[in-house]
């Protein structure tokens, strides 16, 4: 019995030190910065999130168009369309659907699910 304790004992310290030596001086770990264009659709919406608030600020929809190009889409309007579509479908944040519906609109892509989260500016 004392045999395998020890037995197991050494075979996990050398386990241990074989597994650091690989993790930390052969293989270490390459940090590489990764392009907008490979996040993942998650990440899309909340940068498009990011970019129509900033669109609310500025009024500058060009700006908004070019920094929506970063993330690699093909149609950008239809891009936002389907994210404010896809935020009110599963009952994401109201204020994060408002923004996405103002660049929507300011895209000519209000689509009747949008119509109720449209904020209309009275004189």
């Amino acid at each position: 019995m004392i045999r395998f304790v020890i037995s197991l004992a050494i075979g996990l310290a050398v386990g241990l030190l074989i597994g650091l030596y690989l993790g930390w001086v052969q293989f270490p770990v390459e940090y590489v910065n990764s392009p907008a264009s490979d996040l993942s659709l998650r990440h899309k919406d909340d940068y498009a999130v990011m970019i129509a608030s900033g669109f609310l600020q500025d009024g500058d929809l060009e700006a908004a168009v070019d920094r929506l190009r970063l993330i690699g889409v093909e149609n950008i309007p239809t891009f936002v369309q389907e994210t404010a579509e896809r935020y009110i479908t599963n009952s994401r944040e109201v204020s994060d659907i408002r923004v996405l519906v103002a660049l929507a609109t300011a895209m000519d892509r209000l689509t009747p699910i949008m119509e109720p989260y449209r904020q209309v500016s009275l004189p």
